[in-house]
């Protein structure tokens, strides 16, 4: 392989990584998740970000850390789990 080839394939493996997800045009903004993420619980968001077709995210809820999945036009909580 052309030094240069490998150089653009290296690249790209490289990128893949780092892509992160996009929030959709139909979501709501981060603002109004952590709003509704609060209405169910949380008292402190620490981690918010779009991943997956949701938004992915950490918090303290009733004292505790934990990890959330949350609908991404709602904002209501898909899944939680304390964080050890």
């Amino acid at each position: 392989m052309p030094r240069i080839a490998r150089l653009a394939l290296g690249l790209i493996l490289c990128a893949g990584p780092a892509l992160a997800d996009n929030p959709g045009a139909d979501w709501l903004t981060p603002a109004q998740t952590k709003q509704a993420l609060k209405g169910a619980g949380y008292t402190e968001i620490l981690k918010l970000e779009a991943d997956d077709g949701h938004w992915d995210g950490e918090g303290i809820k009733d004292g505790r850390r934990m990890k959330f999945d949350a609908d991404p036009r709602t904002g209501a909580v898909l899944g939680e789990v304390p964080v050890d």
